[in-house]
């Protein structure tokens, strides 16, 4: 469907509506009603946003919507300004990832300020994920997933603050921050635990928590297990736990075909991920005279 009609509409209403507003501001504007004309090119602001949106300049939709959310907070329409700014983060998203941050921290701003911040978080959220896949700038999606967890907590929403939790220690493992990854597994584990319908995910916290004692240090791992069993006892019997007991045996004697035994049999039920996977390599290298694969 061509959609250049479209356009070319919506570059007519960007110049009609940027004629409202500065007409608005003018004496006479202002004295015979200047909030009207603002309004009104507020909505050609958005109408236009939408039908670059049809024609897929996903920039000048973006620009578009923006126009239209600084209006609204002139007119201290805050909701609709966050709104907007959200539409216009939207658009970016698909062009320019840098543009998109800026008009969601925008609506952020807006939506904290008012004390919505259970969309606030979800908006931090979306940021996240934008630096993961398009920036690929792992701190600064730890960052706003974290800022995330703690507006969820703040707000009683517990199981969407572990998710982003969740998200923070995968990476911090990635970037070898072992130990704050640790304390958020055996957080997060701790409180699902007992948890009727999420105890089983706890066993896989504890699991990867003892993953990442044992890069820092296999005594650590040890003691690490033996807490977990104490304070959790359905993890003694998990293939985790006995799969770890394994390789801690492997790992003492300096045997790496038993560490990659042990992997593989535990593999061949439960398929290892990519993470599973990077975690159990750091461990096999330090092994003496290792190859560094899991073949």
């Amino acid at each position: 469907m061509d959609n250049s009609g479209k356009e070319k509409e919506a570059i007519q209403l960007m110049a009609e509506a940027d004629k409202k507003v500065k007409s608005s501001g003018s004496f006479l504007g202002g004295m015979f009603g200047g909030n009207n004309k603002v309004e009104e090119a507020c909505e050609m602001y958005a109408r236009a946003a939408n039908m670059f949106k049809m024609a897929k300049n996903w920039s000048a939709s973006g620009n578009a919507f923006c126009q239209a959310a600084r209006l609204h907070m002139q007119l201290q329409n805050k909701h609709d300004s966050a709104t907007s700014y959200v539409d216009a983060g939207n658009a970016f998203k698909k062009a320019d990832p840098h543009e998109a941050i800026k008009c969601l921290n925008a609506a952020i701003d807006i939506y904290t300020d008012m004390g919505r911040f259970t969309i606030a978080a979800k908006h931090h959220i979306t940021i996240a994920e934008v630096y993961e896949s398009e920036l690929v700038d792992i701190e600064k999606a730890i960052a706003h997933y974290e800022q995330a967890a703690d507006y969820y907590k703040g707000e009683e929403s517990n199981s969407s603050a572990n998710k982003c939790l969740l998200k923070v220690a995968t990476y911090s493992a990635q970037l070898e921050q072992y130990q704050k990854a640790i304390e958020i597994y055996e957080q997060v584990g701790t409180n699902t635990m007992d948890n009727p319908l999420l105890k089983y995910s706890a066993k896989e916290y504890f699991f990867k928590a003892s993953l990442c004692h044992f890069i820092v240090d296999e005594l650590n791992a040890k003691l690490a297990i033996g807490k977990y069993e104490e304070m959790f006892p359905a993890y003694s019997d998990s293939r985790e736990c006995k799969l770890l007991k394994k390789l801690l045996e492997a790992y003492e004697e300096q045997n790496a075909e038993a560490f990659t035994e042990a992997v593989k049999e535990f593999d061949s039920i439960s398929r290892l991920d990519q993470w599973l996977t990077t975690m159990l390599l750091r461990i096999k290298k330090t092994i003496q005279g290792d190859e560094g694969d899991l073949k």
